[in-house]
């Protein structure tokens, strides 16, 4: 009997052990982090991309968008450190979805998208692929391939995609688009739709399923449909506005006024319908930011939270500096109280892995180096 006794106890304690073996490789590195309680339970992420303003353009005084530096600011939080990765539009929006840094390709926004050339097999040990080009090999996974991977839901809301066929359709979501002038380069009347500010059609993660693609990758009209329940709301949602109402244009290919006007009316129309959805109304984070800095700014070049360039670039990632300079963000949730001002330094990869820490993610790319700050209790000051 005794024996018997001892053989269980034996057997039990290595279930046990096994078990919890188990569990703590089925955690993600940073579920320590997590558990500290930083994070707010958020499950749905709003991403709103605007183009090319620096932070005092875009939040001093005299900004012509009111709504944005006045009123959305005074509702949420607003952090004045916040910096681009690179120069130009694409290298940014790359960061923003798989943490990987400018490359000579990306940062001259690919007018004709070629496939990515590694110069060596697989992915250095800062998470890059090393090389130059557009369409990222499979290797290179996305925020949406984790999402998917997790249980988690995703889309891209393109204002003006597939407005018009002959311009932006049928091959925006297959490889067919690689190795052909980019048509969508340049606003057209009626389809202001750029491929340069959607990064997920140069992933091969993405392009070659062309049918999760077209899934995933839809016009912004339809995020009113799926915004009227919390079931059909992605978790994540990243919102492009055409090169008219996302500042890219000064004066528009349609007589409309662009730049930071334009950005104020088309915040003044789309926040609103984001922040009374039920699911933002839940749960939700709705943050506001631009790609890259104005060029013209004395800190247009700036960087922060110690960025790297890529090994095998020649350029820095803001060409004539560092960085794509100081942007700054605005964030709206429950989880925050208004009128929050964080001076902490952020940058679109620390952006990147606070989405991917909110999902209990691993962190793709430079979003993964050690010690870059992520969203806390700076930001999510009430719970």
């Amino acid at each position: 009997m005794v024996k018997d006794i001892a053989r269980f106890a034996r057997a039990f304690s290595g279930a046990l052990a096994t078990a919890l073996l188990c569990l703590t490789a089925a955690s993600p590195a940073h579920a320590d982090e997590l558990r500290t309680g930083t994070l707010p339970p958020i499950r749905h992420v709003f991403l709103i991309v605007l183009e090319n303003k620096s932070f005092d353009a875009a939040f001093g005084p005299g900004s012509p968008a009111p709504y944005l530096a006045k009123t959305l600011r005074a509702r949420g939080a607003l952090l004045t450190h916040y910096y681009a990765t690179g120069h130009w539009s694409l290298d940014n929006y790359i960061a923003l979805v798989s943490g990987q840094a400018p490359n000579p390709a990306t940062q001259r926004d690919c007018p004709q998208p070629v496939e990515f050339q590694p110069t060596r097999p697989g992915l250095d040990e800062h998470g890059q692929v090393l090389g130059v080009g557009c369409i990222y090999p499979p290797i290179v996974k996305t925020l949406p391939d984790q999402l998917e991977q997790a249980g988690f839901t995703w889309k891209g809301f393109m204002e003006d995609l597939d407005s018009n066929p002959t311009r932006d359709d049928p091959q925006t979501c297959t490889a067919g688009r690689i190795g052909k002038t980019d048509a969508t380069e340049r606003a057209a009347v009626g389809d202001q739709y750029a491929a340069k500010h959607d990064p997920f059609v140069y992933f091969h993660t993405i392009l070659d399923n062309p049918a999760r693609c077209a899934a995933h990758i839809v016009s912004l009209n339809e995020l009113r449909i799926d915004l009227r329940r919390v079931a059909t709301t992605p978790n994540y949602s990243f919102i492009t506005p055409n090169l008219c109402n996302d500042g890219h244009d000064l004066r528009c290919v349609d007589g409309k006024t662009g730049g930071l006007a334009g950005i104020n009316g088309f915040l003044q129309k789309w926040v609103p319908v984001i922040t009374r959805s039920p699911a933002f109304r839940k749960d939700g984070l709705l943050i506001i930011t631009f790609d890259e800095s104005d060029g013209v700014a004395s800190d247009a070049f700036d960087a922060c939270c110690n960025e790297r360039p890529l090994s095998s670039s020649p350029d820095q990632p803001g060409f004539k500096g560092p960085g794509g300079g100081r942007i700054g963000a605005v964030l709206l949730s429950r989880y925050i109280r208004p009128g929050t001002v964080s001076a902490v330094p952020y940058n679109h990869y620390s952006l990147l892995r606070t989405v991917e820490d909110i999902f209990d993610l691993s962190h793709l790319g430079y979003a993964a180096e050690p010690g870059l700050s992520t969203f806390g209790a700076d930001v999510f000051t009430q719970r």
